[in-house]
């Protein structure tokens, strides 16, 4: 049976709740999963604990969310272009769980591996270690991370076929991966959508099995946070 649904409000229907936790693919503007992203928006829940690298900018990805107070929690690394998450987080109203990017990365992957901690030295001696259990293990000591599953997972690929098979384009993979296999529920948006038969197995990078509900996203712009180009050469 195709998991292919007709359009991201279609394919969230009966997923989405006030308090939900959603980890969501991304690394700045890219590899985002926008037509889910707007569609949460859209459908007005409230209190999401969001995990993710980074929110987004202001107007755009995950700020969208930012935007109608949507978010109670983040769950993330990295916060610096987005002007509303650090002015939430300072008054107060939001709540944010500073990670180190790869302790987040493994986070992840551990929770679609079915791990439900590991141990790491990222972090030990800092703010990030603060009650969190320690271990020593040849000498070093380790910090205790518990591993991430999400009620919801959103993940932007750039193919798809019915049965949820997923390849992704360049670094807009980044968390996404990570983040389809750690999901409860994993929706994906898609650039293409495969209709005559199935991907290739030996390109496969999720395998389906992971992912649950898949809709074909909208051609857009892809927006760029900052430009940065050389100087030509005459």
């Amino acid at each position: 049976m195709s998991k292919v649904f007709a359009s991201a409000s279609s394919a969230l229907e009966g997923l989405l709740r006030d308090d939900l936790t959603v980890a969501v693919g991304g690394f700045g503007l890219s590899g985002n999963p926008l037509d889910l992203i707007e569609a949460v928006r859209d459908s007005g829940v409230q209190g999401l604990t969001i995990v993710s690298n980074n929110m987004g900018v202001d107007g755009k990805g995950l700020g969208l969310l930012l935007e109608g107070r949507q978010v109670r929690k983040v769950v993330g690394s990295y916060v610096g272009e987005n002007r509303l998450f650090a002015s939430q987080y300072l008054d107060g109203t939001l709540e944010v769980e500073f990670t180190p990017q790869g302790t987040l990365a493994e986070r992840l992957r551990a929770g679609g591996a079915g791990i439900p901690a590991f141990y790491t030295a990222t972090g030990v001696g800092t703010p990030v270690a603060e009650g969190k259990p320690t271990a020593r293990f040849d000498g070093r000591t380790y910090l205790l991370e518990r591993a991430l599953v999400p009620d919801l997972a959103l993940v932007h690929a750039h193919r798809a076929d019915p049965e949820g098979n997923l390849t992704y384009r360049l670094t807009a993979r980044n968390f996404n991966p990570l983040v389809a296999a750690a999901g409860t529920v994993t929706v994906v948006d898609a650039e293409q959508v495969v209709t005559d038969g199935f991907l290739d197995p030996e390109l496969v990078v999720t395998p389906g099995v992971f992912v649950h509900r898949v809709v074909a996203s909208r051609p857009r712009v892809k927006d760029i946070e900052q430009r940065t180009v050389r100087v030509r050469e005459v």
